[in-house]
């Protein structure tokens, strides 16, 4: 059998998101994140997106390897895990509290062994997979690179991360480590690409800290901070800095209550049980004395954030003199409702901060300086930049070509791609099927190219409904027809001209004894649709229903 070691992105490459990586060698299967991404504009209904694991099914994994929290490195995981066998998965302390509290809400992975593991710890020997984890900093805590080695070469795969010199923890990435795996010899780093176009060191989390110190003494009303669920040191600053001026701290959304139960009760984040009260009882409170904690920072449909700003929540609301912030930065394609949940708390009369004019959001994410760095730390024989929309692979590319890695040892791949680790060389050699996988409320990967096209045209042109009875026992006597429009706007001139023009055809195919309900659906379809198209140049969607009785 051979050592190649190959190496197939399902996710993460020419996007944001639904991050997943499968290494395979000598028969066995590892699998690094398994990710979710947010629907876009034109996946109408759907309610996330999921990498196409295919090429796993009927196979069994040797473990999944997460590299930290965050959703679009482990909100897969449930999803993957009902459909692949999975004998391992593997993780740092809060990265597998936070799985195994998503696994026992979807009620799956109790055939899967849960193994923590921790930076420093004796490398893993998972068949012919030797992974050893290395502390990195990010916007959550225990986030972790891999360093994978197999008989074809030593591998890096960065997971996210950033130089934070003043991490809220005081864990720093380990660069005594990278520098040291760097001199055993690195064949090929797999390296976050979603800040290598931006100059210079990405920001220490402190400073949004010291952000949320300058603004809250300011401040009169309620403060609301919306930011990821998972970034609990964003929510242990803002809750240190409320307290310390008098301020109760309430948490809202399931997810966010959820992780920081998980973080306190794991000694991640601390403050006096008698600091955080219920919703309920916050509302009851002064102003001036509540810090509502809150998800909500993407803009998603159900958040609290965006229920609290269309006046939807049962407990917390916002009034002119309330501050929100919104501690995050948009996922690219979630920017327009974001802006909508803006312009609705400003409607309500808060002051909505974010990054855009206030330092109240700092990325989890590598600059170009810190890169550089890590190029110089690991100075890997191949580069192969994930996690990122084309152009900032392409840009990462660059730096290490600046960096000294040849044009022929850089790897700009897409999802799917095969890449091939064989005797000190690297190289793309095939593709295999990496799509998309809809999940649509309770339903996974059945959401056809149809029922998106039909949703859009709903949309777009709206619905129109003709409904008629066909009586059988009076020798197939048809009724006249009855319309129900939606979002084809209200001029009655066309709707009775509709209606006209259903009852002429229905009149008609009577006369001729037409009685086969395809046909008449067929008729009415067609004739209704032309009249429609003529007057509006729109094409709605037409739904003739024939009734026999």
């Amino acid at each position: 059998m051979s050592d190649a070691l190959r190496i197939i992105p399902l996710g993460g490459l020419g996007e944001v998101g639904k991050n997943m990586t499968v290494y395979e060698t000598g028969g066995e299967l590892l699998v690094v994140d398994a990710g979710i991404a947010f629907p876009r504009d034109e996946h109408l209904g759907v309610d996330l997106l999921l990498p196409d694991i295919g090429y796993l099914r009927g196979r069994t994994v040797r473990a999944v390897v997460l590299t930290h929290g965050h959703e679009d490195h482990v909100g897969g995981l449930p999803y993957l895990l009902r459909e692949v066998t999975v004998q391992a998965v593997i993780a740092t302390r809060l990265t597998l509290a936070l799985v195994k509290a998503k696994l026992d809400e979807h009620r799956v992975g109790d055939t899967t062994d849960l193994i923590e593991a921790a930076p420093g710890d004796e490398p893993l020997e998972l068949g012919p997979f030797r992974l050893e984890l290395v502390r990195v900093a990010h916007s959550i805590p225990d986030s972790a690179a891999l360093v994978i080695e197999t008989a074809a070469g030593r591998v890096v795969h960065t997971g996210d991360w950033k130089l934070d010199h003043t991490p809220v923890d005081g864990l720093k990435t380990d660069v005594g480590r990278l520098a040291e795996i760097g001199n055993r010899g690195v064949d090929l780093l797999l390296g976050d690409s979603t800040n290598a176009e931006r100059p210079g060191h990405t920001g220490s989390e402190r400073l949004v800290g010291e952000a949320f110190r300058t603004i809250f003494p300011l401040r009169r009303g309620k403060i609301l901070v919306a930011s990821f669920a998972s970034n609990v040191h964003r929510m242990q600053q803002a809750a240190e800095v409320a307290i310390e001026y008098g301020r109760k701290v309430t948490v809202v959304g399931r997810s966010m209550r959820r992780n920081m139960n998980i973080a306190r009760s794991l000694g991640y984040v601390s403050f006096p049980d008698e600091a955080l009260v219920g919703a309920d009882v916050a509302a009851q409170l002064p102003p001036d004395e509540v810090l509502v904690l809150c998800t909500g920072s993407q803009g998603e449909p159900m958040s609290a954030l965006t229920r609290i700003a269309y006046g939807d929540h049962r407990a917390v609301s916002v009034e002119p003199g309330d501050t929100v912030i919104i501690s995050a930065k948009p996922v690219p394609g979630n920017e327009l409702r974001v802006h909508d949940s803006i312009n609705q708390l400003a409607k309500a009369g808060a002051e909505v901060l974010h990054e855009e004019i206030a330092p109240v959001h700092v990325s989890g994410h590598a600059h170009e300086e810190e890169l550089r760095t890590m190029l110089s730390l690991l100075r890997p024989r191949h580069v192969m930049p994930i996690h990122g929309e084309y152009r900032m692979l392409a840009a990462h590319a660059k730096l290490a070509r600046e960096a000294g890695v040849p044009e022929d040892r850089i790897l700009l791949a897409e999802n799917g791609a095969v890449v091939e680790l064989a005797r000190g060389s690297a190289r793309i050699v095939d593709h295999v099927a990496a799509g998309v996988t809809f999940v649509d409320g309770l339903r996974v990967g059945d959401v056809a190219d149809v029922a998106l096209r039909d949703r859009r045209k709903l949309s777009e042109d709206g619905v129109l409904i003709v409904v008629t009875t066909l009586t059988l026992a009076n020798g197939g006597e048809i009724s006249p027809p009855e319309l129900i429009a939606r979002g084809l706007g209200d001029d009655p001139a066309l709707l009775d001209e509709l209606r006209d023009e259903a009852g002429r055809v229905v009149r008609e195919l009577g006369e001729q004894h037409v009685t086969e309900i395809k046909l008449l659906q067929e008729h009415i379809h067609d004739a209704v649709g032309q009249v429609v198209y003529d007057r509006t140049r729109r094409r709605p969607m037409i739904l003739p229903v024939v009734i026999e009785v």
